[in-house]
């Protein structure tokens, strides 16, 4: 059993097929025993992905600045509901919670989420799966820009495969358990010393 982070859209403007999308993991996460740790949102894909879990017999817990009770979006049926002071406190507890991360669509905040997971994971500071579900390619732009960085020489080599990519829920929950089961070596502090000072993959 794993608890799974999910990084993902809170805006209800979207294409109702990115709901589904979260339900179906919410779902197989369930399924397959995990729980699920989230941005404690009830509304758009964090709700359904949350809702779905709790459906399935998973836990789960939800982080949530104070900045946004007032705004009742607050899961409050989550089996946990942790209040922070701010979002960089919220994502700290997200983190420190989770084994492993999974970003579906989402906006700015969910770019931040996975950049920011991804760039501790290539630095070292953690050893957990980091995956995208992106069935509809709305994160095609990303990985292109990854790619023309890597060759550019702007992001070290190997760092470009810590954050696997995915196209359906059983590809993401595979790739989860495959790397939650994989031990992940730790680069060598020479490796990474220019990175560091940037703060930079």
């Amino acid at each position: 059993m794993a608890r799974i982070c999910v990084f993902c859209s809170s805006s209800e403007r979207i294409h109702p097929a990115h709901l589904e999308l979260a339900a179906e993991l919410g779902t197989e996460i369930a399924r397959r025993g995990h729980d699920l740790v989230s941005g404690g949102g009830r509304v758009s894909m964090m709700g359904e992905v949350a809702r779905a879990v709790r459906a399935g017999g998973g836990h789960t817990l939800g982080v949530i600045p104070q900045a946004l009770l007032g705004l009742e979006v607050a899961d409050h049926d989550a089996d946990e509901l942790v209040v922070t002071a701010d979002m960089r406190d919220r994502k700290g507890r997200m983190d420190a919670a989770a084994d492993a991360f999974v970003a579906l669509a989402g906006g700015l905040g969910t770019l931040e989420e996975l950049l920011e997971v991804w760039v501790a994971g290539t630095l070292g500071m953690h050893d957990k799966p980091v995956v995208v579900l992106d069935p509809t390619g709305v994160y095609a732009s990303l990985h292109d820009l990854v790619g023309k960085l890597l060759v550019q020489g702007f992001v070290r080599p190997g760092a470009e495969e810590l954050a696997v990519w995915t196209s359906s829920v059983t590809e993401a929950l595979d790739a989860v358990e495959t790397g939650l089961a994989r031990s992940r070596r730790r680069p060598a502090a020479g490796d990474v010393s220019e990175e560091l000072l940037e703060g930079e993959p």
